[in-house]
């Protein structure tokens, strides 16, 4: 089955994506200049290496991004084109070990659970999701489960009767977002929906609290689906740079992640986030989105990626 997600393939994906990043593609486009003419020498990789830091794309990414080309320079190997392949290539390497598209399952109700910190978009993510997946042919139930925050069941409730799908609220103001989640479920069981989205609280200060709440969801969903929630994803602000680094190991610690969606990228300049984020998580970048329109959330294609960068 055809992810509901697969990234267009019309000719100017690359020139869309790159005005999409402008801001992450000045602060790496000048590392790639330096490797396009001339020679390369160890002052040039040590503007290399600031202009990755500067980037957020992490120490230990970077290292590994340079090594290979410092000992290349060491052997006397300095043809700029030939060493600006070679940092292109490892970039690939990277990015290509957690290219996993999001596609839905075959199950009879495919059940995704998102998380995130407040603010990161998680709510406008989850929106978007549901709107490609509507479009996609998907009858899609939302479940409102960050009952924490009644602004938060708000929101959702204003993007699903935007995008004509059915949500499933709290029954009181009191109730707990298992309870909301078992609700979803068995209401899409009846109503023939064959997707179910989870949006959940997005606290991080009470790591306990919250991963109670998750054993919870959890636990209320499989009383339904056994072998679910089919996916967890974790949403983070593209700007934040290592900032999302950091959060996603604290949600990988008590969240089995099956993948990462990061948002915010056109107003960032730290999009090298994303290299860390693959690097040192080994987590699959599954979506990114690039701007507020609803065909701004997309498949995360590593090569357009880089050639957007570059």
């Amino acid at each position: 089955c055809c992810s509901a997600f697969r990234m267009d393939a019309e000719k100017g994906i690359v020139e869309s994506l790159s005005k999409s990043l402008s801001k992450s593609r000045n602060a790496l486009q000048q590392q790639f200049n330096l490797l396009m003419t001339g020679e390369v020498d160890d002052d040039t990789i040590d503007e290399l290496e600031e202009q990755l830091l500067m980037a957020d794309v992490g120490i230990s990414t970077t290292t590994v991004l340079l090594d290979p080309i410092r000992d290349m320079v060491a052997r006397g190997e300095t043809d700029a084109e030939t060493l600006r392949d070679v940092l292109r290539q490892n970039m690939r390497n990277i990015l290509d070990n957690v290219h996993v598209p999001l596609e839905p399952k075959e199950e009879n109700i495919w059940v995704l659970l998102v998380v995130g910190v407040n603010g990161a978009g998680k709510t406008t993510t989850i929106a978007k999701m549901a709107n490609r997946l509507k479009n996609d042919g998907r009858k899609v139930m939302l479940a409102a489960a960050d009952t924490f925050r009644a602004a938060a069941v708000d929101q959702l409730g204003v993007w699903a009767d935007r995008i004509g799908v059915e949500m499933t609220t709290p029954r009181h103001d009191n109730c707990k977002p298992s309870t909301v989640v078992y609700d979803a479920i068995e209401a899409a069981k009846k109503g023939g929906h064959d997707t179910v989205i989870i949006d959940t609280a997005g606290r991080l200060q009470n790591k306990e609290g919250l991963m109670d709440e998750l054993n919870k969801i959890y636990k209320a969903v499989q009383k339904s689906i056994p072998d679910g929630p089919h996916e967890t994803l974790l949403v983070l602000d593209g700007t934040v740079g290592q900032n999302s680094v950091i959060q996603a190991k604290e949600f990988n610690e008590f969240a089995p992640l099956t993948g990462v969606v990061v948002t915010k990228l056109d107003g960032s300049s730290k999009g090298g986030a994303i290299f860390s984020i693959a690097q040192d998580l080994k987590l699959p970048v599954r979506l990114i989105g690039v701007g507020e329109k609803m065909e701004d959330l997309r498949d995360f294609d590593p090569e357009a990626f880089i050639e957007a960068l570059a």
